[in-house]
């Protein structure tokens, strides 16, 4: 098993190699010889990277589930240091931490940038830039599944019926999953085109929304998406960082629909048409309904695009969407709706058995028949605590490193919950370029505390806090 361990970022380090190979292609093609030299040397210092890892003789033991959390957080740690490589090699002359920086917010899909004026980019760099958002939306599936030990079983069994978790095929599944992701990349890219978006655009848009990224290539997406009609669609292929990846594949895909393994993304549609039929019953009486979609979609989905300038007086509605994300097998960030829904009705079932017999309620799993199993719901406190506890030591760190305190408040949030800083949640313009270096260490650290599931952050603590 440690030998799967190391093949897992071997994986990765392989696709970084053909993203690589891709942007020199692209390159040649457009004529664009700026930066040409560094994706050969990021193509080579990867597949260097990789054949080591793949060949590393090491002992097949058993790992335990504290093993393969620091072989994630390993991987999103030394995986951005390959993708900085572009970026630090460039015309632009950038720091090695601007570069890092830039790299972990599009590996994370957080989509902070330190490129004020995106259009003096050359295009290769820019598709770069967007590349490390799809593969790291790609390597948060990954880590959710190399990590399902930590969760309720009841996910693993409904995993089961799309891949296995048999370590002699865990290749065959990985590509599995690739092919899924990147046909469903192409699905977008391919719709987007339809609807007369132009295609490096569209290519680009399709990685962000695929891994729930906020990189666009442009300063502003008003420059991009210009129709009504646009902006509807890209509401809507918004959802595909909202969902199961796995509950799109059954729905386009397969013959026989198996709707049953999919409790929690049926209670999302619910979701979903709940939270925009509100908002327009309430608050959107005089306002374009194309831009509000857009924002509720980018705010559930974690991405974070928006068109209006305008809708700052919502910012605490939109920055709640964002704390409870979309599905668990979802690259969408958030605490996840199944934790949220599922402590709200433990929570008022708790309530309502205080004037009845408790035999009254019965404590279901949300989402299926399955009694509650109460070690799971402890998880999600938990969860719930964790967050809040990295929400306020985050806020006091920019606090205290100088970013006005309603403005650390918010980007703290979106740090954690891995959303771009938009205007919709009501942050003042500032360029995080000029943030200092502590500022930025700390942004970087906790969006990858954010992705990487704030529990396996409790569990790292605990194992180097207490021995049992």
């Amino acid at each position: 098993m440690f030998r799967l361990q190391i093949k897992y970022l071997s994986f990765f380090f392989i696709l970084v190699s053909i993203l690589s190979f891709f942007n020199i292609i692209y390159s040649y093609y457009l004529n664009l010889y700026l930066n040409l030299d560094t994706y050969y040397l990021s193509f080579f210092v990867s597949l260097i990277i990789s054949i080591f890892f793949y060949k590393l003789k090491l002992p097949d033991n058993k790992i335990s589930i504290f093993d393969k959390i620091l072989t994630v957080f390993f991987g999103y740690i030394l995986i951005p240091l390959v993708l900085s490589i572009p970026f630090y090699f460039s015309i632009y002359n950038l720091t090695f931490l601007n570069s890092y920086f830039e790299a972990i917010s599009g590996f994370t899909s957080t989509g902070f940038t330190i490129f004020d004026n995106i259009k003096h980019i050359d295009q290769s760099l820019i598709l770069w830039r967007s590349s490390t958002q799809w593969i790291g939306g790609l390597y948060f599936l990954f880590s959710i599944i190399f990590l399902i030990d930590i969760y309720d079983e009841s996910f693993k069994k409904t995993l089961t019926n799309f891949i296995s978790f048999d370590s002699s095929e865990v290749f065959k599944q990985a590509i599995k999953i690739f092919f899924l992701y990147s046909g469903l990349t192409l699905l977008i890219f391919i719709i987007l085109n339809i609807f007369n978006v132009r295609s490096f655009d569209s290519l680009n848009l399709a990685f962000s929304l695929i891994s729930s990224g906020g990189f666009i290539p442009a300063n502003d997406l008003s420059l991009i998406i210009k129709e009504n009609l646009q902006v509807i669609i890209l509401s809507f292929l918004m959802l595909f960082s909202f969902f199961s990846i796995f509950f799109i594949f059954n729905l386009l895909f397969f013959k026989k629909k198996n709707i049953n393994f999919f409790y929690e993304d049926l209670h999302l549609i619910i979701y979903y048409i709940f939270i925009v039929t509100i908002f327009f019953l309430f608050f959107s009486f005089n306002t374009n309904f194309s831009l509000n979609l857009l924002a509720l979609s980018s705010s559930i989905s974690n991405i974070g695009f928006t068109l209006d300038t305008s809708q700052t007086n919502m910012s605490f509605v939109f920055l709640i969407l964002v704390i409870i994300g979309g599905s668990f097998f979802s690259t969408s960030s958030g605490l996840r709706f199944i934790k949220v829904y599922s402590l709200f009705k433990y929570s008022l079932n708790q309530i309502l058995s205080f004037s009845k017999p408790k035999n009254v309620f019965m404590n279901k799993l949300i989402f299926t028949k399955i009694n509650f199993d109460f070690n799971e719901i402890n998880k999600y406190f938990l969860t719930i605590l964790i967050f809040v506890f990295s929400f306020f030591i985050l806020t006091s760190l920019l606090s205290l490193s100088g970013i006005e305190f309603e403005n650390s408040v918010k980007l703290s949030i979106l740090t954690l919950m891995n959303t771009v800083n938009s205007s919709i949640y009501g942050i003042d313009v500032f360029s995080f370029e000029n943030l200092s270096f502590f500022t930025k260490y700390c942004l970087i650290l906790f969006m990858i505390v954010g992705r990487i599931e704030l529990l396996t952050i409790m569990l790292i603590i605990k194992k180097f806090l207490f021995k049992n």
